[in-house]
């Protein structure tokens, strides 16, 4: 689901926008284009001279936990969403420490990270633009019992905990839609142990690959080696033999840190059940 915010009243005054309106499409007789390249001319040298206008522009909400809910509800939190871009390798999180922010993923991708006694870091979560990252806040936890790390680089909305815990109280809709995605979060955690007790490197990595195409919205992603060996908990050689043998298939392409998938049905047959399991458990769970 995609909802496009239309319109803010902007006061460089006090340097603040308010939202005028959204909608669920983009409103017929306004040609954005043009009035686009408007703004970039007269409008926005009538904003340095401190008078107020309305500034027209659309902008996809393109984090679908955020886009689930209703129009008035996500209004309330446009004043306390700030839009941020997170970098490939970037820790979000880290272990038992104070979650000061909250992250709705637009088009990057996060693993939540924990270790076991030899210190050894293990993924068992994948989040991208379906959902939140330090949703334990909904639960009343505000310190991080895991490590949070950028897998894939992108954009995000970013509030503060203070201001999500607020908004969660108040809002039964981002209630809803919170405890539905610590659900999900529940259905892939339970499967990922299976999968990884049951399954072997080439089923793992196949269905690594589509979650991730998944939560991206793309067919190629930047991935190295040994970030893939610390997802899946294997050696780097493991995930070399994996990858050459999809390769083989010509399922994937790889170049340069680059992956490509060449043949999804293809990768979908070489991966585990435990992907269609997941992606079956969201495409229900939103019907």
């Amino acid at each position: 689901m995609v909802a496009y915010i239309i319109a803010y009243s902007f006061d460089s005054k006090l340097d603040s926008f308010n939202v005028f309106e959204v909608f669920d499409s983009s409103p017929s007789g306004i040609e954005l284009p043009r009035f686009e390249k408007q703004l970039r001319t007269q409008e926005l040298q009538r904003l340095h001279t401190g008078s107020s206008i309305l500034l027209a522009n659309t902008i996809p909400i393109r984090n679908r936990l955020l886009a689930a809910l209703p129009r008035k509800d996500y209004r309330k939190l446009l004043p306390v969403l700030e839009p941020v871009e997170l970098a490939f390798g970037e820790i979000l999180y880290e272990p038992r420490t104070r979650i000061r922010h909250v992250y709705f993923p637009s088009d990057c991708l996060v693993s939540m990270l924990t270790t076991v006694g030899s210190g050894r870091l293990g993924e068992f979560e994948l989040i991208g633009s379906e959902g939140m990252i330090g949703i334990c806040v909904a639960l009343g936890i505000v310190v991080s019992p895991f490590r949070a790390v950028v897998q894939g680089g992108g954009t995000a909305m970013r509030m503060k905990t203070a201001d999500f815990r607020r908004n969660f109280s108040a809002s039964a809709a981002l209630r809803r839609e919170s405890f539905l995605f610590i659900h999900l979060l529940m259905v892939q955690i339970a499967q990922t142990a299976l999968c990884n007790r049951f399954h072997v490197a080439e089923q793992r990595m196949a269905r690594w690959l589509l979650m991730t195409c998944d939560r991206v919205n793309s067919n190629e992603f930047r991935i190295t080696q040994e970030f893939l060996a610390l997802m899946l908990g294997v050696r780097r050689v493991s995930v070399s033999v994996a990858k050459h043998r999809l390769q083989e298939r010509k399922l994937i392409g790889y170049h340069r840190g680059a992956i490509t998938i060449l043949d999804h049905e293809g990768l979908v047959a070489a991966a585990c059940e435990c992907y269609k399991t997941v992606k079956d458990a969201y495409a229900q769970a939103h019907a």
